[in-house]
């Protein structure tokens, strides 16, 4: 398992989701027992969404609207209103700072 490159590739990419996302706080505040627990749960979710996406799902939404893609129209909104659910849970658990 180790030795192959997809498998390191998906260890690498679940790891650094979880190590970013749990070690996001205000600067000069220590994270929360909670704080940990979300930030690692967020970053399981980001890290295997992308594994899923095959990469960047950004590109996909790009190249889908420039052709006309219906895929590509759809990302935006959930993009979106993801963007919104993320920024409320991240006020709500104390991730900004005061």
């Amino acid at each position: 398992m180790l030795l192959d490159v997809t498998s390191i590739t998906n260890i690498g990419i679940l790891a650094g989701a979880l190590w970013v996302a749990a070690g996001t706080a205000a600067p000069g505040r220590p994270l929360t027992a909670m704080q940990w627990l979300i930030g690692l749960a967020a970053g399981f979710v980001m890290g295997y969404s992308s594994r899923l996406a095959f990469g960047c799902n950004v590109g996909a939404m790009v190249s889908g609207i420039s052709t006309g893609s219906l895929h590509g129209w759809l990302w935006l909104p959930m993009a979106f209103a993801g963007t919104l659910i993320g920024v409320r849970v991240r006020r709500r658990f104390g991730f900004d700072a005061p």
